[in-house]
């Protein structure tokens, strides 16, 4: 009596479940990666953080040349650091900072339509909010996806947290200049003050090199920095804070 060989129904099965995973990992791989930014996120609108993405890709860049390096940087409470500056910033970075919800449509279709005409991805339309999120999470590339990440992040920091704390947790963290991070390093090193000290003219040229730092840190009496300073600074009363 001939044996009756099993069909190969469930190894036709096999190819199905690859399928299956080749669909649902990518998908899952998203998820999971979001919920990493969420968590990241809950834990920061409480806890200062120690470092961010963008510290840590100039420390190691930095130390490629010197071992020793370290970085400028000091977290003050936003208490301490002066309302100039925080005037000085959202007057020049962000005017419409207290009231929208994390992204600024008409500077994104600008910086868009911008894009287009040049044929690569040059400014973003960044707010605050923006910026945070690229600064404590993502690199410093330029491109339309790492844009969408930036994005999520920043509904996700507008959901989490105070407009206060965003800009407290902004100002400690952003980079002003090589190496230098944050209000309270910037101020001592480039007017050997505090934060809390800063005049007005000294915050409005801070908040002016922010989006060029690094240049800006070499080149401080340049014919540009000196008008956008004095137009940022008969801008400042007008700039709305948290």
């Amino acid at each position: 009596m001939s044996k009756t060989r099993k069909t190969a129904g469930p190894r036709k099965a096999a190819p199905r479940r690859w399928v299956k995973w080749i669909i649902l990992g990518p998908i899952l791989l998203v998820f999971l990666v979001q919920l990493y930014f969420f968590i990241m996120v809950c834990w920061y609108a409480y806890v200062d953080p120690g470092s961010t993405s963008f510290m840590r890709q100039q420390l190691s860049e930095l130390r490629e040349k010197n071992p020793d390096a370290k970085l400028k940087h000091q977290w003050v409470p936003y208490e301490r650091i002066s309302t100039n500056l925080k005037r000085a910033v959202v007057a020049s970075e962000d005017s419409g900072f207290a009231a929208h919800g994390g992204v600024d449509w008409e500077a994104l279709e600008k910086a868009y339509e911008r894009n287009n005409r040049r044929s690569k991805v040059v400014g973003g339309g960044s707010t605050i909010t923006q910026q945070l999120a690229k600064n404590l999470f993502l690199s410093g590339s330029r491109s339309y996806l790492r844009k969408g990440q930036e994005m999520i992040i920043a509904f996700m920091l507008e959901t989490v947290m105070s407009k206060r704390r965003i800009l407290e947790v902004y100002l400690n963290v952003v980079e002003y200049g090589r190496g230098v991070f944050g209000a309270e390093a910037a101020a001592r090193y480039y007017f050997r003050t505090s934060a809390a000290n800063l005049s007005a003219s000294q915050a409005a040229r801070l908040a002016v090199m922010l989006p060029n730092p690094r240049y800006y840190d070499k080149h401080r009496s340049t014919g540009y920095l000196v008008r956008r300073t004095a137009l940022i600074q008969r801008r400042m009363r007008f700039a709305d804070l948290p």
